[in-house]
């Protein structure tokens, strides 16, 4: 079974990628650093707050609850 982290750094991937963004111009317009956006996508993902989370939905301009639609195609058995 996966973690919710990995989970959401599936999440984070997909949106990056269908908005067309690559992981720098991700951090740039959600006020996020470089690095820490690598980390959130990584394969051992970081713990991410609330408010990171708020300024990642911002920048895909999207509400939060729809960046947390934590799909069960991403949840192994």
């Amino acid at each position: 079974m996966k973690y919710i982290k990995e989970v959401f750094s599936s999440r984070i991937r997909e949106l990056r990628k269908k908005y067309g963004y690559s992981q720098e111009e991700l951090a740039e317009r959600s006020g996020i650093e470089y690095k820490h956006v690598q980390r959130l996508e990584s394969k051992k993902p970081c713990d991410v707050k609330l408010s990171t989370m708020e300024k990642l939905a911002k920048a895909f301009k999207i509400p939060v609850s729809e960046l947390l639609d934590l799909k069960q195609k991403y949840i192994k058995k």
